[in-house]
Formats: C-alpha cells, structure tokens, sequence
C-alpha cells in the first residue's frame, strides 16, 4: 500500500463506531440458523416431547464435529470452560501432580488446573507463533508431571506432533506417557499436518462462545477424543454420572443450541475462508512496515486468524505499543487489544499460586509487551480491511516520531 493510497482511504472513508478487537459475534448467522433454531422451539411444544435431554440434535451435531475433525467421538458440553475442567478432572490427579501450560494464554486453562489443586507449570512461547515451545516445554517436564495442556493460540495449531513425541519420551512412572490435552477454543476448523485441530492429543476443547469462530446462541463446547473410555466417561459426567460409574453433574448443551451448531459446522469452512482471506489481504497491505512482525504462518497449518496478531519491535515493547493501540482505537475508530499477556497478569489468584515462576520465562514476559491484536472479522468490507490496514500505517508512522 502506496502513501497516495493510505492518505485517500483515510480522507474518504472513518468508520462511525469503533472496530472492535475481539468482535462480540465471531461468526454470524444465516435465515437457516434461524430456521432450525425456530424448528427445534416448535417441535418443544408438546408438552409430552419438551427439550428433553441428549435428543437426536445432539447426537447429529456430535457425529457431524467428529467426523468433522476426524475423531472417533465429540462431546458436547455446555461451555469450552467446563470441557476444560472435565479434561483435568479426567486426569484423576493427585497432590503434588504437575500439568504443563504456556505462559501466554487465557485464564481458563490454567484456571482449570488449579481448580484440580494440581500444581500449574508455566512454560515459553515461541514468539513467531505464540505457541508453546516444545524445547522449553520439555525443559520443564519433572517425574511429577502429568499432562501438557497447549492452547492452539489465536487461531494457529500448537506442534503437536512434538509435543506427542515429548510426553512418549517423558513417561510418568505410575501413568505411562504423559497426556496431550489441547485447548482448542480460539482454533476451530484449523489444520495441523493435513488433519484438523481436533484430532491429535488424547482430547482437544472446543468453544462455541459467541465471540469464536462458529458460536451456538453465545454458548456451548465440544471435547473431541479417539478414546473410547474417556468418551464414555466424559459423557456420564456431563449428565450425572450415569452408568459411567463416576461422578457427574449436569453440563449438557441444549436441543436448540445443537440444530444450530449443525448449520454452523456447515458453513464453518466458508466463514474461515472469507476471514482468511479478509487477514491475507491486510498482511499484504501492511507489507513494508519496519517496526511490524507480521503474522507467521507455518508451511504445515492451516491459520483461521481468530485474532490478527502483530509484533512490535523491542524498543516498542510495553509503553509504545500501548501508544500505537491508544492512538488507533481513539483517533481511528480501530480497536486493540493484547491477546494475551502473561496469564498471571490477568488473574490475582494464578498470579498468587505461580509468583515464583515469573523470572524463568523472560520469553513469554517480553513477548507479550510486544504483542496486540487488530480488530478483524470476515464481514469487514474490501474498504474497511483497507481503511483498518491504513490506519496502522498512519499511525506507526506518527509514533515513529514521538
């Protein structure tokens, strides 16, 4: 993008409201959504039929994921969160049991960790990706570790082959080969090495919040295993227990939810593409910038840009990148966000059980002051792709300066 082509985009065209940083409908919905969500409430009427409990919507939409991601089963669950506290509750940890997770992450995961009162390790992110780095990861690994829990991170697959590769050579000594649990929420409809997200690790979490890449009425998730046990287990949870011979509680997704995820999981792959393309576009625009690191992308996976996430370079770290995010959300209508800092950032109570592990992962603490996220959603517009990919030039530009 030429200064000509900048300074007519930025004169012609403001946007009115602010472009949000995570768009609150990461997806969005067609009249057919509405159709089986109407189909599902009407065929509910009958007083003698209800919502009833896991109806053929479910099952449809669980075999339809499955097969989707290549897995032998998919578990549908009220929210991605739940998933992730049933993927350590079926651990079956133990005091002093140690889980892997990377630095850079959301609360959730490591959250789930400590709601299992195991002991939360944090490891480095490679900060090309924002995934976690196998050889720092493995550095960490002691005969108390259980699990490695990676985060697919903003759309692009962890290595998961490596990490597999890792926990065979680190078997604990009572539980074999250590447990592969991925945390997919940001990454679905990604691909690994010619497979979906989904379908490498003993089970990956989906969500299908209203902010993520297909969403069910702004709620639910699905847990995606090859593990028949795990399966079987999973599901007796999810529904008090049932013959599973375990505990369990109530976390199922509802009748409606479900017709409409079909319709999403449909019309997944077309959503991805449209906000690929729309991602590719401003990477090209934004080509040429100096102080910007642009998204990488391995040759070997398919990125969906659940967020489009840029570096900045050291010098800029923390105070100048707020500046340049400050600056666009204020004066062009471009919204930013840091996605995501160090996780004990965000959380006092993760903060209060990992203090000790700050100083070790100097990676993770430098990367995320040079990280942000620009606002990006399919459903932008050639010109507003264009005006957002102007704005940044315009902006690093000022701030250059400062």
């Amino acid at each position: 993008m030429n200064e000509k082509q900048r300074r007519d985009i930025l004169k012609m065209y403001r946007p009115q409201q602010l472009f949000p940083a995570e768009p609150n409908l990461g997806a969005w919905y067609t009249e057919e959504e509405v159709k089986v969500a109407t189909k599902a409430i009407r065929d509910s009427m009958d007083w003698r039929i209800g919502f009833g409990f896991i109806v053929d919507e479910i099952l449809d939409f669980e075999q339809s994921f499955a097969n989707y991601c290549g897995t032998e089963f998919a578990i549908s669950l009220s929210t991605a969160s739940v998933g992730l506290d049933l993927a350590m509750g079926s651990l079956d940890l133990e005091p002093g049991d140690e889980v892997i997770c990377p630095a850079i992450n959301f609360k959730a995961s490591p959250l789930a960790v400590l709601g299992q009162r195991a002991n939360l390790v944090f490891c480095e992110i490679d900060p090309r990706t924002f995934n976690c780095d196998p050889a720092d990861l493995e550095q960490r690994i002691t005969p108390k570790t259980r699990a490695i829990f990676p985060v697919h991170m903003n759309g692009l697959s962890a290595p998961m082959d490596d990490l597999l590769d890792i926990a065979e050579c680190h078997p604990h000594p009572i539980h074999g080969p250590l447990k592969v649990i991925g945390d997919a929420a940001r990454a679905c409809g990604g691909g690994y090495k010619e497979t979906k997200v989904g379908k490498k690790g003993w089970m990956n979490v989906f969500s299908f919040h209203t902010m993520k890449l297909m969403t069910t009425l702004g709620e639910g998730g699905m847990i995606t295993t090859d593990d028949a046990e795990l399966a079987k287990r999973l599901r007796g949870i999810r529904q008090w227990g049932n013959d599973s011979g375990t505990w369990g509680s109530s976390y199922k997704m509802t009748k409606v939810q479900a017709a409409v995820g079909s319709v999403q999981l449909r019309r997944l792959d077309a959503m991805i593409e449209q906000r690929v393309k729309r991602a590719h576009d401003r990477l090209q625009m934004l080509e040429g910038i100096p102080e910007l690191t642009l998204t990488f992308e391995p040759p070997d996976c398919d990125h969906t840009f659940y967020l489009f996430t840029l570096l900045v370079p050291p010098k800029w770290g923390g105070e100048k990148r707020d500046r340049l995010c400050q600056m666009l959300r204020e004066e062009y209508n471009v919204g930013t966000m840091v996605a995501n800092p160090p996780v004990w950032e965000a959380q006092p109570y993760i903060h209060a059980q990992t203090a000790g592990q700050i100083e070790t992962l100097p990676v993770s603490v430098e990367t995320a002051k040079r990280l942000f996220c620009i606002s990006l959603h399919p459903l932008m517009n050639e010109e507003e792709n264009t005006y957002v990919a102007a704005a940044v030039w315009d902006a690093v530009e000022r701030v250059r300066k400062i």
